[in-house]
Order: structure tokens, then sequence, then C-alpha cells
């Protein structure tokens, strides 16, 4: 990584961390993170140069008490399409968020978690919300996490497409996700 790739990635960085997102080092191209990156989790922007010399940017959604929607494009699954279809059956709005463009011509929207929020990150087509739509919450320990923007993986930068301040988490959404999270897995007695 070249020294301005690094200077934008610790750039990004402190854009997050000034929408109060908490930020922890990826693995250059890659999305999964080393062990204990939940400790690592910083709003701290002086940790910065040290923390993501040369790597990508996580975001730590339990740190950052976020809950995101990962909206995939890919094959059948239509991420966006499914939950504009589902808001408009149901008669709500998708907020504007900050949202991301993913390397695969999905997004994450970012949403602020109401306290003591505990949603899980569901994701491969288990979600209450539908095909395509994978959830990354603060769950009960120790949360999931995001790729945040200015990563990049297989030469494809993930890039603030919407930038806007994070919304609340829209009450529809949240409770879909909790009545999901309360029903035994498809298969099970």
């Amino acid at each position: 990584m070249s020294g301005r790739d690094v200077q934008a990635v610790i750039t990004a960085a402190r854009t997050a961390i000034g929408r109060g997102l908490a930020v922890f080092p990826l693995p250059i191209g890659g999305r999964v993170p080393e062990p204990g990156w939940q400790r690592q989790a910083t709003l701290l922007p002086e940790r910065l140069p040290d923390l993501l010399a040369g790597r990508g940017v996580g975001i730590g959604c339990r740190a950052s008490h976020v809950v995101a929607l990962d909206l995939d494009v890919h094959g059948d699954d239509n991420g966006p399409g499914v939950l504009a279809a589902l808001a408009d059956r149901l008669g709500e709005t998708v907020p504007e968020t900050f949202t991301v463009a993913t390397p695969s011509g999905g997004r994450h929207l970012y949403f602020r978690a109401p306290m003591g929020c505990t949603i899980g990150s569901v994701s491969g087509g288990r979600t209450a919300l539908g095909p395509g739509i994978d959830v990354r919450g603060p769950g009960q320990r120790s949360g999931g996490y995001l790729i945040g923007p200015g990563s990049i993986v297989n030469g494809i930068p993930y890039v603030i497409e919407h930038d806007s301040p994070l919304a609340p988490l829209p009450g529809w959404i949240g409770d879909l996700l909790a009545e999901g999270a309360s029903r035994p897995p498809q298969g099970s007695r």
C-alpha cells in the first residue's frame, strides 16, 4: 500500500470516527479481522496511524452502537429491491442514512441502535427482512462488524455513497428483526 493509500484509509477512518463509528484494522485487501478485533475498536483518532498503517478499516457494531443492513446484489439476490418492496408492502419508508457502496454493487445502510439493542448478526438469507439482506448488529456479547469505507477488497474500494448522519433504526425494521430472532430455526422443534 502506497503512502497515499495509507493516508486515504486513515482519512476514511477519521471520517468514520467523526460519525461515532468505532474502527479497527482489517488485513490489507481482506474481509476477516484478526482475533481480538473487538478490543481494538476505537473512537480515538490519535490511535489511527499506528493501528491502520497499511490495513483496511473495520467498523465494530457493538462499540459503535449501530445496526447495519448489508444489501447484497449478486446472483438472484437483490437486497435493495427486497428492502424497498418490504417497506412498500408495510406502508413504511427506509429513511436516508449513512450509506456505503460495496464492491459487489450492494450497500451498507448504517442505523443508530436504540439503547439496550441486542440485535445480532445474521447472514445467508436467513434474516426476517428477506433474501439478499444480511444484518450486522451489536449482539449480546461481542457484536458484528462491517468492512468500512476506505477499505479495498479485490482491488475495489468501499466508498461513501450517501454522506448523511446515521438515522435511528426504524422501529418497523427493529421489530421484524426482533421477531425473527425469537422464532426457532426452520426444521427445529
